[in-house]
Protein backbone atom coordinates (compact mmCIF):
# COMPACT_ATOMS: atom_id res chain seq x y z
CA UNK A 1 0.00 0.00 0.00
CA UNK A 2 1.42 3.40 -0.96
CA UNK A 3 2.00 6.23 1.49
CA UNK A 4 -0.65 8.22 -0.32
CA UNK A 5 -3.19 5.46 0.24
CA UNK A 6 -2.23 5.28 3.90
CA UNK A 7 -2.71 9.02 4.37
CA UNK A 8 -6.10 8.99 2.62
CA UNK A 9 -7.30 6.13 4.80
CA UNK A 10 -6.15 7.88 7.94
CA UNK A 11 -7.79 11.10 6.90
CA UNK A 12 -11.01 9.31 6.04
CA UNK A 13 -11.27 7.17 9.16
CA UNK A 14 -9.80 9.10 12.09
CA UNK A 15 -11.82 11.45 14.26
CA UNK A 16 -11.09 15.14 14.58
CA UNK A 17 -8.50 15.46 17.31
CA UNK A 18 -9.41 18.97 18.47
CA UNK A 19 -12.43 19.28 20.74
CA UNK A 20 -15.57 20.76 19.13
CA UNK A 21 -16.33 24.38 19.99
CA UNK A 22 -19.26 25.46 22.16
CA UNK A 23 -21.57 26.08 19.22
CA UNK A 24 -20.88 22.67 17.70
CA UNK A 25 -21.56 20.96 21.03
CA UNK A 26 -24.78 22.94 21.53
CA UNK A 27 -26.17 22.33 18.04
CA UNK A 28 -24.58 18.94 17.33
CA UNK A 29 -27.76 17.02 16.51
CA UNK A 30 -29.30 19.62 14.23
CA UNK A 31 -26.00 20.19 12.40
CA UNK A 32 -26.35 16.58 11.28
CA UNK A 33 -29.64 17.58 9.63
CA UNK A 34 -28.86 20.88 7.91
CA UNK A 35 -25.08 21.27 8.34
CA UNK A 36 -23.18 24.51 8.80
CA UNK A 37 -24.85 26.22 5.83
CA UNK A 38 -28.30 25.70 7.31
CA UNK A 39 -27.17 26.80 10.75
CA UNK A 40 -25.64 29.95 9.30
CA UNK A 41 -28.94 30.77 7.56
CA UNK A 42 -30.81 30.28 10.84
CA UNK A 43 -28.42 32.47 12.79
CA UNK A 44 -28.76 35.31 10.31
CA UNK A 45 -32.58 35.14 10.19
CA UNK A 46 -35.00 37.66 11.70
CA UNK A 47 -38.44 36.29 12.58
CA UNK A 48 -41.53 38.41 13.22
CA UNK A 49 -44.31 36.69 15.14
CA UNK A 50 -47.66 38.46 15.31
CA UNK A 51 -49.39 37.52 18.60
CA UNK A 52 -48.00 36.29 21.88
CA UNK A 53 -50.50 33.44 22.20
CA UNK A 54 -49.71 29.98 23.53
CA UNK A 55 -49.39 28.65 19.98
CA UNK A 56 -47.15 31.54 18.96
CA UNK A 57 -44.77 31.02 21.86
CA UNK A 58 -44.68 27.26 21.21
CA UNK A 59 -43.63 27.99 17.63
CA UNK A 60 -40.97 30.41 18.82
CA UNK A 61 -39.66 27.95 21.38
CA UNK A 62 -38.85 25.56 18.55
CA UNK A 63 -37.07 28.33 16.65
CA UNK A 64 -35.16 29.85 19.57
CA UNK A 65 -33.71 26.52 20.68
CA UNK A 66 -32.07 25.76 17.28
CA UNK A 67 -30.66 29.28 17.22
CA UNK A 68 -32.42 31.82 14.97
CA UNK A 69 -30.68 35.17 15.02
CA UNK A 70 -33.51 37.45 16.15
CA UNK A 71 -37.22 37.35 16.89
CA UNK A 72 -39.78 40.06 17.53
CA UNK A 73 -43.20 39.45 19.07
CA UNK A 74 -45.69 42.06 17.88
CA UNK A 75 -48.61 42.15 20.32
CA UNK A 76 -50.41 45.01 22.04
CA UNK A 77 -52.45 42.73 24.34
CA UNK A 78 -52.14 42.35 28.10
CA UNK A 79 -51.90 38.93 29.74
CA UNK A 80 -55.38 37.62 30.57
CA UNK A 81 -56.40 34.88 32.99
CA UNK A 82 -56.87 32.46 30.07
CA UNK A 83 -53.38 33.34 28.76
CA UNK A 84 -51.90 32.60 32.17
CA UNK A 85 -53.67 29.24 32.19
CA UNK A 86 -52.54 27.92 28.80
CA UNK A 87 -49.22 29.61 27.95
CA UNK A 88 -46.12 27.96 29.38
CA UNK A 89 -44.06 31.08 28.58
CA UNK A 90 -45.90 33.26 31.08
CA UNK A 91 -45.49 33.20 34.85
CA UNK A 92 -49.07 32.35 35.67
CA UNK A 93 -50.85 34.76 37.99
CA UNK A 94 -47.75 36.99 38.24
CA UNK A 95 -47.97 37.84 34.53
CA UNK A 96 -51.64 38.86 34.48
CA UNK A 97 -52.10 42.46 33.43
CA UNK A 98 -48.57 42.80 32.05
CA UNK A 99 -47.60 43.08 28.39
CA UNK A 100 -48.02 39.65 26.80
CA UNK A 101 -45.24 40.34 24.30
CA UNK A 102 -42.75 41.52 26.94
CA UNK A 103 -43.46 38.62 29.28
CA UNK A 104 -43.14 36.03 26.51
CA UNK A 105 -39.91 37.54 25.17
CA UNK A 106 -38.35 37.61 28.63
CA UNK A 107 -39.00 33.93 29.25
CA UNK A 108 -38.30 32.71 25.71
CA UNK A 109 -34.93 34.50 25.76
CA UNK A 110 -33.85 32.31 28.68
CA UNK A 111 -33.87 29.28 26.35
CA UNK A 112 -30.90 30.45 24.26
CA UNK A 113 -28.68 33.37 25.21
CA UNK A 114 -27.34 33.66 21.66
CA UNK A 115 -30.76 34.64 20.29
CA UNK A 116 -31.91 38.25 20.39
CA UNK A 117 -35.54 38.79 21.40
CA UNK A 118 -37.62 41.94 21.18
CA UNK A 119 -41.17 42.89 22.20
CA UNK A 120 -43.18 45.42 20.22
CA UNK A 121 -46.49 46.60 21.70
CA UNK A 122 -47.67 48.61 18.70
CA UNK A 123 -50.72 47.45 16.74
CA UNK A 124 -50.30 45.74 13.40
CA UNK A 125 -52.85 48.11 11.86
CA UNK A 126 -50.84 51.20 12.76
CA UNK A 127 -47.62 49.68 11.38
CA UNK A 128 -49.30 48.69 8.12
CA UNK A 129 -50.48 52.27 7.74
CA UNK A 130 -47.31 54.12 8.73
CA UNK A 131 -44.27 51.78 8.58
CA UNK A 132 -44.92 48.81 6.25
CA UNK A 133 -41.21 48.68 5.36
CA UNK A 134 -40.50 47.59 8.95
CA UNK A 135 -42.50 44.41 8.35
CA UNK A 136 -40.75 43.61 5.08
CA UNK A 137 -37.33 43.84 6.76
CA UNK A 138 -37.80 40.45 8.42
CA UNK A 139 -36.79 37.06 7.00
CA UNK A 140 -40.20 35.48 7.61
CA UNK A 141 -43.48 36.52 9.26
CA UNK A 142 -45.72 34.22 11.31
CA UNK A 143 -49.29 35.21 12.22
CA UNK A 144 -51.57 33.23 14.54
CA UNK A 145 -55.37 33.73 14.62
CA UNK A 146 -55.02 37.19 13.12
CA UNK A 147 -58.13 39.25 12.38
CA UNK A 148 -59.30 38.49 8.83
CA UNK A 149 -59.17 42.10 7.63
CA UNK A 150 -55.67 42.69 9.01
CA UNK A 151 -54.52 39.35 7.58
CA UNK A 152 -55.70 40.32 4.11
CA UNK A 153 -53.84 43.64 4.35
CA UNK A 154 -50.68 41.93 5.57
CA UNK A 155 -50.91 39.29 2.87
CA UNK A 156 -51.43 41.91 0.15
CA UNK A 157 -48.42 43.90 1.37
CA UNK A 158 -46.09 40.89 1.34
CA UNK A 159 -47.34 39.78 -2.08
CA UNK A 160 -46.50 43.12 -3.72
CA UNK A 161 -42.86 42.23 -4.31
CA UNK A 162 -41.22 38.84 -4.85
CA UNK A 163 -38.37 39.99 -2.62
CA UNK A 164 -40.65 40.41 0.38
CA UNK A 165 -40.55 37.67 3.05
CA UNK A 166 -42.86 34.63 3.21
CA UNK A 167 -45.94 34.73 5.43
CA UNK A 168 -46.97 31.75 7.58
CA UNK A 169 -50.65 31.90 8.52
CA UNK A 170 -51.66 29.71 11.47
CA UNK A 171 -55.26 29.23 12.65
CA UNK A 172 -56.49 27.09 15.50
CA UNK A 173 -59.59 26.48 17.62
CA UNK A 174 -59.87 23.70 20.15
CA UNK A 175 -58.44 20.49 18.72
CA UNK A 176 -58.50 21.71 15.10
CA UNK A 177 -55.99 23.82 13.18
CA UNK A 178 -54.48 24.58 9.80
CA UNK A 179 -51.56 26.57 8.46
CA UNK A 180 -50.38 27.83 5.09
CA UNK A 181 -47.18 29.42 3.76
CA UNK A 182 -47.50 32.32 1.32
CA UNK A 183 -44.43 32.79 -0.87
CA UNK A 184 -43.64 33.85 -4.43
CA UNK A 185 -40.80 31.50 -5.30
CA UNK A 186 -38.73 29.08 -3.28
CA UNK A 187 -35.67 27.33 -4.71
CA UNK A 188 -34.10 24.34 -2.97
CA UNK A 189 -30.68 22.88 -3.68
CA UNK A 190 -30.42 20.60 -0.65
CA UNK A 191 -33.82 18.92 -0.73
CA UNK A 192 -32.39 15.82 1.02
CA UNK A 193 -34.16 13.56 -1.44
CA UNK A 194 -34.23 9.84 -0.73
CA UNK A 195 -33.26 9.26 -4.36
CA UNK A 196 -29.54 8.54 -4.62
CA UNK A 197 -27.42 10.12 -7.36
CA UNK A 198 -26.46 7.80 -10.21
CA UNK A 199 -23.28 5.72 -9.94
CA UNK A 200 -23.22 5.67 -13.74
CA UNK A 201 -22.56 1.93 -13.93
CA UNK A 202 -24.16 1.69 -17.38
CA UNK A 203 -22.01 4.59 -18.63
CA UNK A 204 -18.75 4.16 -16.69
CA UNK A 205 -16.17 6.92 -17.00
CA UNK A 206 -12.80 5.81 -18.45
CA UNK A 207 -10.90 5.50 -15.15
CA UNK A 208 -13.63 3.35 -13.58
CA UNK A 209 -13.88 1.13 -16.66
CA UNK A 210 -10.11 0.69 -16.84
CA UNK A 211 -9.91 -0.17 -13.15
CA UNK A 212 -12.69 -2.78 -13.43
CA UNK A 213 -11.09 -4.40 -16.48
CA UNK A 214 -7.63 -4.42 -14.93
CA UNK A 215 -8.62 -6.69 -12.05
CA UNK A 216 -7.94 -10.38 -12.39
CA UNK A 217 -10.68 -11.95 -10.31
CA UNK A 218 -9.40 -15.50 -10.79
CA UNK A 219 -5.93 -14.70 -9.40
CA UNK A 220 -7.14 -13.01 -6.20
CA UNK A 221 -7.05 -14.71 -2.83
CA UNK A 222 -10.40 -15.34 -1.15
CA UNK A 223 -10.12 -12.36 1.20
CA UNK A 224 -9.40 -9.87 -1.57
CA UNK A 225 -12.05 -11.44 -3.82
CA UNK A 226 -14.66 -11.06 -1.08
CA UNK A 227 -14.04 -7.30 -0.80
CA UNK A 228 -14.35 -6.11 -4.39
CA UNK A 229 -16.97 -3.30 -4.31
CA UNK A 230 -20.18 -4.22 -6.12
CA UNK A 231 -19.79 -1.18 -8.41
CA UNK A 232 -16.57 -2.65 -9.80
CA UNK A 233 -18.11 -6.12 -10.09
CA UNK A 234 -21.06 -4.79 -12.09
CA UNK A 235 -18.95 -2.63 -14.40
CA UNK A 236 -16.72 -5.61 -15.15
CA UNK A 237 -19.65 -8.02 -15.59
CA UNK A 238 -21.44 -5.58 -17.89
CA UNK A 239 -18.37 -5.07 -20.06
CA UNK A 240 -17.98 -8.85 -20.37
CA UNK A 241 -21.68 -9.16 -21.24
CA UNK A 242 -21.47 -6.52 -23.97
CA UNK A 243 -18.48 -8.26 -25.53
CA UNK A 244 -20.46 -11.45 -25.96
CA UNK A 245 -23.75 -9.76 -26.94
CA UNK A 246 -22.71 -7.35 -29.66
CA UNK A 247 -22.37 -4.37 -27.34
CA UNK A 248 -25.99 -4.47 -26.17
CA UNK A 249 -27.22 -4.42 -22.56
CA UNK A 250 -29.45 -7.10 -21.01
CA UNK A 251 -32.94 -6.26 -22.32
CA UNK A 252 -35.43 -9.05 -21.80
CA UNK A 253 -36.39 -10.61 -18.49
CA UNK A 254 -34.57 -13.79 -19.44
CA UNK A 255 -31.38 -11.91 -20.32
CA UNK A 256 -31.47 -9.99 -17.06
CA UNK A 257 -31.92 -13.16 -15.04
CA UNK A 258 -29.04 -14.71 -17.00
CA UNK A 259 -26.87 -11.66 -16.21
CA UNK A 260 -27.64 -11.95 -12.49
CA UNK A 261 -26.76 -15.65 -12.52
CA UNK A 262 -23.50 -14.77 -14.24
CA UNK A 263 -22.67 -12.30 -11.45
CA UNK A 264 -23.33 -14.91 -8.75
CA UNK A 265 -21.28 -17.45 -10.72
CA UNK A 266 -18.21 -15.26 -10.13
CA UNK A 267 -18.23 -16.22 -6.45
CA UNK A 268 -15.39 -18.40 -5.21
CA UNK A 269 -17.01 -18.85 -1.79
CA UNK A 270 -20.69 -19.11 -0.97
CA UNK A 271 -20.67 -16.36 1.68
CA UNK A 272 -19.24 -13.53 -0.45
CA UNK A 273 -21.72 -10.76 0.37
CA UNK A 274 -20.23 -8.33 -2.13
CA UNK A 275 -21.41 -10.51 -5.01
CA UNK A 276 -24.84 -10.84 -3.39
CA UNK A 277 -24.91 -7.03 -3.28
CA UNK A 278 -23.91 -6.87 -6.93
CA UNK A 279 -26.72 -9.25 -7.87
CA UNK A 280 -29.23 -7.13 -5.92
CA UNK A 281 -27.98 -3.93 -7.59
CA UNK A 282 -27.82 -5.43 -11.09
CA UNK A 283 -30.80 -3.33 -12.21
CA UNK A 284 -28.42 -0.38 -12.38
CA UNK A 285 -26.78 -2.01 -15.41
CA UNK A 286 -29.86 -1.77 -17.62
CA UNK A 287 -31.43 1.32 -16.04
CA UNK A 288 -30.22 4.11 -18.28
CA UNK A 289 -28.44 6.96 -16.53
CA UNK A 290 -30.14 10.12 -17.77
CA UNK A 291 -31.32 13.46 -16.49
CA UNK A 292 -34.31 12.86 -14.14
CA UNK A 293 -37.64 14.00 -15.56
CA UNK A 294 -38.12 16.47 -12.70
CA UNK A 295 -34.86 18.20 -13.62
CA UNK A 296 -35.67 18.11 -17.33
CA UNK A 297 -38.90 19.95 -16.52
CA UNK A 298 -36.91 22.65 -14.72
CA UNK A 299 -34.89 23.20 -17.90
CA UNK A 300 -38.08 24.59 -19.48
CA UNK A 301 -38.64 27.10 -16.67
CA UNK A 302 -39.31 30.66 -17.94
CA UNK A 303 -36.70 31.92 -15.46
CA UNK A 304 -34.01 30.43 -17.73
CA UNK A 305 -34.80 32.78 -20.62
CA UNK A 306 -32.06 35.26 -21.49
CA UNK A 307 -34.19 38.23 -20.45
CA UNK A 308 -35.11 36.64 -17.11
CA UNK A 309 -31.50 35.69 -16.32
CA UNK A 310 -30.30 39.22 -17.09
CA UNK A 311 -32.66 40.63 -14.45
CA UNK A 312 -32.44 37.79 -11.92
CA UNK A 313 -29.85 38.22 -9.19
CA UNK A 314 -30.44 34.76 -7.72
CA UNK A 315 -27.50 32.44 -8.48
CA UNK A 316 -29.83 29.41 -8.51
CA UNK A 317 -31.21 29.99 -12.00
CA UNK A 318 -27.77 30.87 -13.40
CA UNK A 319 -26.57 27.52 -12.03
CA UNK A 320 -29.62 25.80 -13.51
CA UNK A 321 -28.96 27.40 -16.91
CA UNK A 322 -25.36 26.16 -16.77
CA UNK A 323 -26.59 22.68 -15.83
CA UNK A 324 -28.93 22.62 -18.80
CA UNK A 325 -26.10 23.57 -21.15
CA UNK A 326 -23.77 21.03 -19.54
CA UNK A 327 -26.20 18.12 -20.01
CA UNK A 328 -26.74 19.10 -23.64
CA UNK A 329 -23.03 19.33 -24.42
CA UNK A 330 -21.48 16.45 -22.46
CA UNK A 331 -20.99 13.09 -24.20
CA UNK A 332 -23.14 11.10 -21.78
CA UNK A 333 -25.94 13.72 -21.57
CA UNK A 334 -26.08 13.16 -17.83
CA UNK A 335 -25.81 15.31 -14.73
CA UNK A 336 -22.32 15.97 -13.35
CA UNK A 337 -20.99 13.02 -11.40
CA UNK A 338 -21.00 13.20 -7.62
CA UNK A 339 -18.26 11.67 -5.48
CA UNK A 340 -20.78 10.45 -2.90
CA UNK A 341 -20.81 6.65 -2.68
CA UNK A 342 -23.29 4.48 -0.79
CA UNK A 343 -22.18 1.98 1.82
CA UNK A 344 -21.12 -1.32 0.35
CA UNK A 345 -19.37 -4.53 1.29
CA UNK A 346 -15.67 -3.83 0.84
CA UNK A 347 -12.43 -3.28 2.73
CA UNK A 348 -11.01 0.18 3.40
CA UNK A 349 -8.36 -0.01 0.67
CA UNK A 350 -10.80 -0.92 -2.14
CA UNK A 351 -13.48 1.50 -0.98
CA UNK A 352 -11.08 4.45 -0.68
CA UNK A 353 -9.59 3.68 -4.09
CA UNK A 354 -13.04 3.59 -5.67
CA UNK A 355 -13.99 6.79 -3.88
CA UNK A 356 -10.84 8.47 -5.19
CA UNK A 357 -11.74 7.49 -8.76
CA UNK A 358 -15.20 9.01 -8.38
CA UNK A 359 -13.82 12.09 -6.64
CA UNK A 360 -11.29 12.79 -9.38
CA UNK A 361 -13.87 12.36 -12.12
CA UNK A 362 -16.42 14.45 -10.22
CA UNK A 363 -13.88 17.26 -9.90
CA UNK A 364 -13.16 17.15 -13.64
CA UNK A 365 -16.86 17.32 -14.48
CA UNK A 366 -17.44 20.10 -11.97
CA UNK A 367 -14.76 22.21 -13.63
CA UNK A 368 -16.42 21.59 -16.99
CA UNK A 369 -19.77 22.60 -15.48
CA UNK A 370 -18.28 25.82 -14.10
CA UNK A 371 -17.12 26.77 -17.60
CA UNK A 372 -20.79 27.16 -18.60
CA UNK A 373 -21.51 29.67 -15.81
CA UNK A 374 -22.03 33.20 -17.09
CA UNK A 375 -21.87 34.91 -13.69
CA UNK A 376 -19.57 34.41 -10.69
CA UNK A 377 -20.99 32.03 -8.09
CA UNK A 378 -19.48 31.11 -4.72
CA UNK A 379 -17.50 27.86 -4.93
CA UNK A 380 -19.28 26.36 -1.92
CA UNK A 381 -22.63 26.93 -3.61
CA UNK A 382 -21.37 25.39 -6.85
CA UNK A 383 -20.17 22.33 -4.92
CA UNK A 384 -23.53 21.95 -3.20
CA UNK A 385 -25.44 22.45 -6.46
CA UNK A 386 -23.45 19.82 -8.35
CA UNK A 387 -23.70 17.36 -5.46
CA UNK A 388 -27.49 17.75 -5.32
CA UNK A 389 -28.21 18.34 -9.02
CA UNK A 390 -30.37 15.19 -9.18
CA UNK A 391 -32.86 16.55 -6.61
CA UNK A 392 -33.26 20.28 -7.25
CA UNK A 393 -36.66 21.78 -6.47
CA UNK A 394 -38.37 25.01 -7.56
CA UNK A 395 -41.66 25.89 -5.85
CA UNK A 396 -44.01 28.72 -6.75
CA UNK A 397 -46.69 29.72 -4.30
CA UNK A 398 -49.99 31.58 -4.21
CA UNK A 399 -51.32 34.51 -2.20
CA UNK A 400 -53.10 33.71 1.03
CA UNK A 401 -56.83 33.15 0.47
CA UNK A 402 -56.58 32.09 -3.18
CA UNK A 403 -57.92 28.61 -2.39
CA UNK A 404 -61.05 29.95 -0.66
CA UNK A 405 -61.81 32.14 -3.68
CA UNK A 406 -61.64 29.20 -6.09
CA UNK A 407 -65.06 27.55 -5.75
CA UNK A 408 -64.24 24.84 -8.30
CA UNK A 409 -61.11 23.83 -6.36
CA UNK A 410 -63.07 23.81 -3.08
CA UNK A 411 -65.80 21.59 -4.55
CA UNK A 412 -63.22 19.15 -5.91
CA UNK A 413 -61.40 19.11 -2.58
CA UNK A 414 -64.68 18.44 -0.74
CA UNK A 415 -65.21 15.35 -2.87
CA UNK A 416 -61.67 13.98 -2.62
CA UNK A 417 -60.63 15.05 0.89
CA UNK A 418 -63.85 15.91 2.75
CA UNK A 419 -62.50 15.82 6.31
CA UNK A 420 -59.55 18.10 5.63
CA UNK A 421 -61.57 20.53 3.54
CA UNK A 422 -64.41 20.76 6.06
CA UNK A 423 -62.01 21.64 8.88
CA UNK A 424 -60.35 24.27 6.70
CA UNK A 425 -63.72 25.75 5.73
CA UNK A 426 -64.91 25.78 9.35
CA UNK A 427 -61.79 27.72 10.38
CA UNK A 428 -62.31 30.12 7.45
CA UNK A 429 -65.93 30.62 8.47
CA UNK A 430 -64.90 31.38 12.06
CA UNK A 431 -62.37 33.93 10.82
CA UNK A 432 -64.98 35.65 8.63
CA UNK A 433 -67.60 35.71 11.39
CA UNK A 434 -65.14 37.36 13.76
CA UNK A 435 -64.11 40.19 11.39
CA UNK A 436 -63.64 43.31 13.49
CA UNK A 437 -64.48 41.53 16.73
CA UNK A 438 -62.60 38.35 17.64
CA UNK A 439 -64.69 37.98 20.80
CA UNK A 440 -67.75 36.94 18.77
CA UNK A 441 -68.87 33.41 19.66
CA UNK A 442 -70.62 32.07 16.54
CA UNK A 443 -73.33 29.44 16.61
CA UNK A 444 -73.18 26.17 14.70
CA UNK A 445 -75.91 27.49 12.36
CA UNK A 446 -73.98 30.65 11.53
CA UNK A 447 -70.79 28.66 10.85
CA UNK A 448 -72.68 26.32 8.50
CA UNK A 449 -74.27 29.26 6.70
CA UNK A 450 -70.90 30.94 6.24
CA UNK A 451 -69.33 27.72 4.90
CA UNK A 452 -72.21 27.41 2.47
CA UNK A 453 -71.65 30.96 1.27
CA UNK A 454 -67.94 30.23 0.69
CA UNK A 455 -68.49 27.13 -1.46
CA UNK A 456 -71.77 28.22 -3.04
CA UNK A 457 -75.41 27.74 -2.07
CA UNK A 458 -75.95 24.97 -4.62
CA UNK A 459 -73.19 22.75 -3.22
CA UNK A 460 -74.21 19.96 -0.86
CA UNK A 461 -71.87 19.76 2.10
CA UNK A 462 -70.59 16.30 3.13
CA UNK A 463 -71.51 14.73 6.48
CA UNK A 464 -67.99 15.39 7.78
CA UNK A 465 -68.78 19.08 8.06
CA UNK A 466 -70.90 18.47 11.17
CA UNK A 467 -67.90 17.28 13.20
CA UNK A 468 -65.80 20.29 12.17
CA UNK A 469 -68.60 22.75 12.90
CA UNK A 470 -69.28 21.11 16.26
CA UNK A 471 -65.67 21.52 17.45
CA UNK A 472 -65.39 25.12 16.21
CA UNK A 473 -68.70 26.11 17.82
CA UNK A 474 -67.69 24.35 21.05
CA UNK A 475 -64.31 26.04 21.39
CA UNK A 476 -63.97 29.10 19.10
CA UNK A 477 -61.48 30.77 21.45
CA UNK A 478 -59.97 27.74 23.12
CA UNK A 479 -56.20 27.41 22.80
CA UNK A 480 -55.34 24.03 24.25
CA UNK A 481 -51.76 23.43 25.41
CA UNK A 482 -51.47 20.11 23.54
CA UNK A 483 -52.73 21.68 20.28
CA UNK A 484 -50.38 24.62 20.78
CA UNK A 485 -47.43 22.29 21.40
CA UNK A 486 -48.19 20.13 18.35
CA UNK A 487 -48.64 23.16 16.11
CA UNK A 488 -45.49 24.68 17.57
CA UNK A 489 -43.41 21.75 16.39
CA UNK A 490 -45.02 21.43 12.96
CA UNK A 491 -44.98 25.11 12.05
CA UNK A 492 -41.44 25.66 13.34
CA UNK A 493 -40.27 22.72 11.23
CA UNK A 494 -41.71 24.32 8.09
CA UNK A 495 -40.28 27.73 9.00
CA UNK A 496 -36.83 26.19 9.36
CA UNK A 497 -37.20 24.62 5.90
CA UNK A 498 -38.04 28.03 4.45
CA UNK A 499 -35.17 29.83 6.21
CA UNK A 500 -32.47 27.24 5.47
CA UNK A 501 -33.79 26.43 1.98
CA UNK A 502 -33.29 22.78 2.82
CA UNK A 503 -35.89 20.00 2.70
CA UNK A 504 -39.21 20.56 0.91
CA UNK A 505 -41.84 22.59 2.81
CA UNK A 506 -45.52 21.68 2.91
CA UNK A 507 -47.59 22.87 -0.05
CA UNK A 508 -51.08 24.32 0.29
CA UNK A 509 -52.86 24.09 3.64
CA UNK A 510 -51.75 21.62 6.27
CA UNK A 511 -54.83 20.62 8.27
CA UNK A 512 -54.55 19.15 11.78
CA UNK A 513 -57.22 17.18 13.65
CA UNK A 514 -56.13 16.21 17.15
CA UNK A 515 -59.49 14.61 17.97
CA UNK A 516 -58.79 11.73 15.59
CA UNK A 517 -55.03 12.48 15.51
CA UNK A 518 -54.21 13.01 11.82
CA UNK A 519 -52.88 15.62 9.45
CA UNK A 520 -53.50 16.20 5.75
CA UNK A 521 -52.82 18.75 3.02
CA UNK A 522 -55.23 20.42 0.60
CA UNK A 523 -55.14 23.29 -1.88
CA UNK A 524 -51.58 22.68 -3.08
Amino acid sequence: MSSQDSQDIETATTAIESAPDTKTRRYDRQLRLWAATGQSALESSRVLLISGSATSTSILKNLVLPGIGHFTILDDAKVSHSDAGNNFFLEGFNSIGKSRAEEAVRLLSELNDSVEGCADTRTLGSILESHPEWITSFTIIIAHNLDHTLLNKLSALLWKDAKYPPLVVVRSAGFLADFNIQFHEHTIIESHSEISPSLRIDKPFPALREHALSLEFDKMDSTEHGHIPYVVILVRALEDWKKSHGGSLPKSYEERQQFKKGVLALKVKGDEENFDEAEAQAYRCWTETKVPSEITTLFSDPALSTEALDSNQSPFFHLLAALKEYTEQCDTHTLPLTSTLPDMKSDTHNYIHLQRLYKMRAEEEKQTFKSYLRVPVDDAMVDSFVKNAHALVVLRGKPWGTFDEDKAALVESLSTMPKETCIHLALSALSLLQVGDTSVSPSAESIRAKIQSIVGQSIELPDEVDDAIGEIARAPFSELPNTAAFLGGMVAQEVIKMITKQYVPVRGYCVIDLIETWTGTIGA
